[in-house]
């Protein structure tokens, strides 16, 4: 068992920044790929970013790169996702999710532990 809580989210204007966390507990959480999605009310859950067990290779799709950085630091069993100029359309909750068996995964259902989330709204 994994046990995920993101944290950080909120209500931010257009232009701003915010840094969310995902906490880990249980399995040795530095064994397994970490990634973030989002799903806003109405679509489908997003891919945003993810990084492999040692932080040595990140991904994400084009559309946030630039926007969206993406870190962990594994003595705190904690990821990290950077969200900079941010945009009204960023508005959604945010998801952490651990990979048991997958590496370098951008599909839900590549991942098998899954946080809570986190809101984040951003006015124009």
């Amino acid at each position: 068992q994994v046990q995920l809580v993101e944290s950080g989210g909120g209500l931010v204007q257009a232009g701003g920044s915010l840094r969310l966390s995902c906490a880990a507990s249980g399995r040795s959480f530095s064994n397994y790929d970490v990634g973030w999605f989002r799903q806003a009310p109405g679509k489908e859950r997003e891919f945003v970013a993810a990084i492999s067990l040692n932080g040595g290779n990140t991904w994400r799709p084009d559309s946030v790169k630039g926007r969206f950085t993406i870190s962990r630091n594994n003595a705190k069993n904690t990821v990290y996702l950077q969200i900079d100029s941010l945009k009204p359309e960023d508005t959604a909750v945010y998801y952490c999710a651990v990979a048991l068996s997958s590496r370098y995964a951008a599909s839900p259902v590549e991942y098998d532990y899954w946080g809570q989330g986190t809101q984040v709204t951003v006015s124009s």
